[in-house]
C-alpha cells in the first residue's frame, strides 16, 4: 500500500503506544499520552501522536509526532464532522510504522489513564492473531448479544470488540492483509456501517482477534462507572456523548475534567478548557438511579470479570 510518513524524531524502541487525532482532539490525546509517560518514565516503548497533517504538539512533552499520508484511501468511507480521516488512520498505522515497530497499542483520544504496565501488555502472546481488544460494553453482561451493526450487515453472531483500545501485532496484521481487506469492505459498505470504524474493524477481524481484560478499556457508561471505582482499572474510556471537555449535563465525576483542565492550562493555554461541575452528586436523584442500575447488573458483571485471571490475561 502507498502510505507515506514523516516524523519529527526517529523511533527509539520496537514497541509504541499510538494515538491518532486531528487538531480538535490534540489536547485530549496529548493529555492521555502524558499520563502514560508519567506512569512509565523508564519505558521500553515510544509514545506517538499520529495525524494526517502537521499538528502543533509541544516539543517539551517528549512525544513522537508522525504525519501519515494515506493517499485518500478513506475518501469513500462516509467521512463526516465526527469521523474524519483521523478516525480511520489507525488502519494505516501498522503499514506506515512497520519499519519502526513490531507491536503497537492504539488508544482513542477520549480516555483517562489511571495505571497499568504498558510494557508488559505490549509483550503478551496473541497466539498469532493480528490484534487484541476488549469486548464492547454491550456484551459485558449479555455476551451472546448479536451486535446490531453486524446483524444489519448479515454477518454471524460472535464476540464483538470496542475499537478504542487495540493491541496490534504488526507482522500478523500485515500478513493477514487487514488494511487491504478493510479498504475493500469499507468501500463496499460505507453507507451500512452503523458505527463506522468499529463496525468495519469487527467485520474484517471477526473470529481473528484475541480478548484482553476490560481494565485496559473500561467503557464508562451508566451501568459501569461505579464498578470502575472498585477495580484497578488502567484506561477509562468515555464512549458516550459525555466527555471530560463536553459534559453539560454533569454526567461525569469532576475529577476527569479537573485533570484535563490543569494539563491544558500548562500545555495548551490558548485553548478553551473544561470547567469541572459537581457531577452526578449535584443532580437530584442521579446517584440513586446509578446505584440501582449497578445493583441490577452486579451479578452479570462479576461473571464477566471472572473470566480474567489477571490484567494480562489473553483469551482466544
Amino acid at each position: 500500500m502507498d502510505v507515506r510518513v514523516e516524523s519529527d524524531r526517529p523511533a527509539r524502541h520496537r514497541h509504541a503506544v499510538v494515538f491518532c487525532c486531528d487538531d480538535n482532539y490534540l489536547p485530549y490525546a496529548a493529555f492521555a499520552a502524558a499520563q502514560i509517560a508519567q506512569l512509565a518514565p523508564e519505558r521500553d516503548f515510544d509514545i506517538v501522536i499520529c495525524a494526517d497533517t502537521r499538528l502543533e504538539l509541544p516539543d517539551a512533552l517528549g512525544l513522537r509526532h508522525c504525519v501519515i499520508d494515506a493517499g485518500g484511501m478513506f475518501d469513500g468511507f462516509g467521512l463526516d464532522a465526527r469521523r474524519t480521516v483521523s478516525t480511520y488512520l489507525r488502519l494505516a498505522v501498522p503499514e506506515a510504522l512497520a519499519r519502526d515497530y513490531d507491536r503497537i497499542l492504539y488508544l482513542d483520544s477520549d480516555v483517562f489513564v489511571r495505571g497499568g504496565d504498558f510494557d508488559a501488555l505490549l509483550r503478551v502472546d496473541l497466539g498469532g492473531r493480528p490484534a487484541a481488544a476488549v469486548r464492547d460494553n454491550q456484551q459485558w453482561r449479555t455476551p451472546g448479544r448479536h451486535a446490531a451493526d453486524l446483524k444489519a450487515l448479515g454477518l454471524p453472531n460472535g464476540a464483538y470488540f470496542n475499537a478504542g483500545v487495540m493491541l496490534i501485532d504488526v507482522a500478523a496484521w500485515r500478513g493477514g492483509r487487514v488494511l487491504e481487506r478493510a479498504l475493500e469492505f469499507g468501500q463496499n459498505n460505507a453507507g451500512r456501517m452503523r458505527h463506522k470504524d468499529q463496525t468495519l474493524l469487527n467485520a474484517v477481524l471477526q473470529g481473528e482477534w484475541a480478548e484482553i481484560a476490560p481494565v485496559w478499556n473500561w467503557q464508562y457508561t451508566r451501568a459501569s462507572r461505579l464498578f470502575e471505582a472498585m477495580l484497578d482499572t488502567h484506561v477509562v474510556h468515555f464512549i458516550g456523548p459525555a466527555k471530560p471537555w463536553a459534559d453539560p449535563e454533569h454526567r461525569l465525576p469532576p475529577q476527569f475534567a479537573a485533570g484535563l483542565a490543569r494539563f491544558m492550562a500548562r500545555w495548551f493555554p490558548d485553548r478553551s478548557r473544561p470547567v469541572p461541575g459537581r457531577g452526578p452528586m449535584g443532580v437530584p436523584g442521579a446517584a440513586r438511579a446509578l446505584a440501582w442500575t449497578h445493583l441490577r447488573g452486579a451479578g452479570r458483571t462479576e461473571a464477566y470479570l471472572g473470566r480474567f485471571a489477571g490484567d494480562l490475561t489473553v483469551l482466544p
